[in-house]
Formats: structure tokens, sequence, C-alpha cells
């Protein structure tokens, strides 16, 4: 069992930076893939980025690359959600999951096993 606690999320303004964190308590966190996904409003459950157990290998929505980096820090139990040049489209319920297969970078909700609550970022033009 994993428990995922989101934060960092907030108002900001387009061009902006804000960084997610995911704090995980339970089983050995550097046994999950990690990934963020966001619930924008009025639309379905989007994919944004993910990581492996060891951090070695990360994957990124079209939507993000080249803004967003995702990362890990497994002494610290935690995954982050860099996100930088934020646009108003970005504005979302930010979520993070864990996979147990450590490997796995992949895209699909389903395959994910445990759910934080979110967190809101919210982006103004």
């Amino acid at each position: 069992q994993v428990h995922l606690v989101e934060s960092g999320g907030g108002l900001v303004q387009a061009g902006g930076s804000l960084r997610l964190s995911c704090a995980a308590s339970g089983r050995a966190f550097s046994s999950y893939a990690m990934g963020w996904f966001r619930l924008p409003p009025g639309k379905d459950r989007e994919f944004v980025a993910a990581i492996t157990g060891n951090g070695g290998t990360t994957r990124y929505a079209d939507s993000v690359k080249g803004r967003f980096t995702i990362s890990r820090d497994n002494a610290k139990n935690t995954v982050y959600l860099q996100m930088n040049n934020l646009k108003p489209e970005d504005t979302a319920v930010y979520y993070c999951a864990a996979n147990d297969l450590l490997i796995s970078t992949t895209s699909r909700p389903s395959e994910y096993d445990y759910w934080g609550q979110g967190t809101q970022v919210t982006v103004s033009a």
C-alpha cells in the first residue's frame, strides 16, 4: 500500500513556473514507477509525465515536452513536477500516481495502482 500526497499547486500567471511535489509513504518508494496526470475543467484526465523507479527513464506528453520536468528523490520518497512557461491550458487538477511495475513509463491511468488526492493549478492569461 502506498499513500500519496501532492502539494505545490496554486495560481500563477502565464509564463510563470510552479513545482509540484508528491510525497509517498508506505512500501519502498523506489519500487514504484511514478506518473503525473491532470484533469482540466470539462475535459478527460490526461497523461503528463512518468518516471521509472530508479529515475533513469522519463516520458512526457507532447503538450508539455520542453516545459515540464519530472524527477524523483528516492531518499525523500518524493516525486516532483517542475512546470515552466505555464500556459492557461495547463490549468487543471494535477494528480500523482504510483505504478508497481517499476520499469514502466506508461501513459495509461488504468495501469497505475495508487493515486493522490490532487492539487489545483490555475494559470491566468
